[in-house]
């Protein structure tokens, strides 16, 4: 007769019972699914793009646009010679200011005296706004009055600048330096004036 007892092939059950229900436990623990979902946001962020352009050129003739960043800039082409001024002389030589392709906002200009050499006794000009790139043009403002002592802008001389389109430039402002020589013009007497035409951008 076998040692064994009718209990043991019912705990051997039970025990294994008791193993698959472990498990079974341990599989249910691995298998919960976690609930979970997000959401992104991202700002992407340029800036604006700002760039003035001058034009200096004979009066009449077709503006071609360049960058004139510091002084002395750009040369003024006056219609009577500049280096041969007599008493009661007036030349005069046109400007033009654009903002350039790409600028994405309008700007504010203002005028300011940069720099002088040599002397100017005797010299005064105004400052004028035209219809063209042509002093002999209508006059749209004044910007700097007649009789101003050359090399000298009276403060706060502004005008106003629109920008483009995407891909073009935007409409120019035209002007007009016209210089006077005076009766005490200072014979043989030589100089230079140069001035800034300084933009800043303003609220689209």
């Amino acid at each position: 007769m076998s040692g064994t007892t009718p209990e043991a092939p019912r705990r051997r059950k039970v025990l294994a019972l008791l193993a698959g229900g472990t498990v079974l436990g341990l599989g249910t623990v691995v298998t919960l699914a976690a609930w979970t979902d997000s959401e992104f946001a991202t700002g992407t962020f340029t800036a604006g793009t700002f760039d003035l352009e001058g034009a200096a050129g004979e009066s009449g003739s077709t503006p071609a646009f360049t960058q004139n960043e510091t002084a002395p800039g750009a040369p003024l082409v006056f219609s009577v010679d500049a280096t041969n001024l007599s008493p009661g002389d007036t030349t005069s030589a046109p400007f033009a200011v654009r903002l350039a392709t790409g600028t994405t906002f309008d700007a504010s200009v203002l005028v300011s005296s940069e720099a002088t050499t040599g002397a100017l006794t005797g010299l005064t000009y105004t400052l004028t706004q035209t219809a063209s790139f042509d002093c002999a043009s209508a006059v749209g403002a004044t910007l700097v009055p007649a009789g101003t002592t050359l090399g000298t802008v009276p403060a706060d001389t502004t005008f106003d600048l629109a920008q483009g389109a995407a891909s073009s430039p935007g409409a120019p402002a035209y002007l007009c330096f016209t210089v006077a020589a005076g009766d005490d013009l200072v014979s043989a007497q030589t100089g230079t004036a140069t001035w800034e035409l300084l933009a800043t951008s303003t609220a689209p």
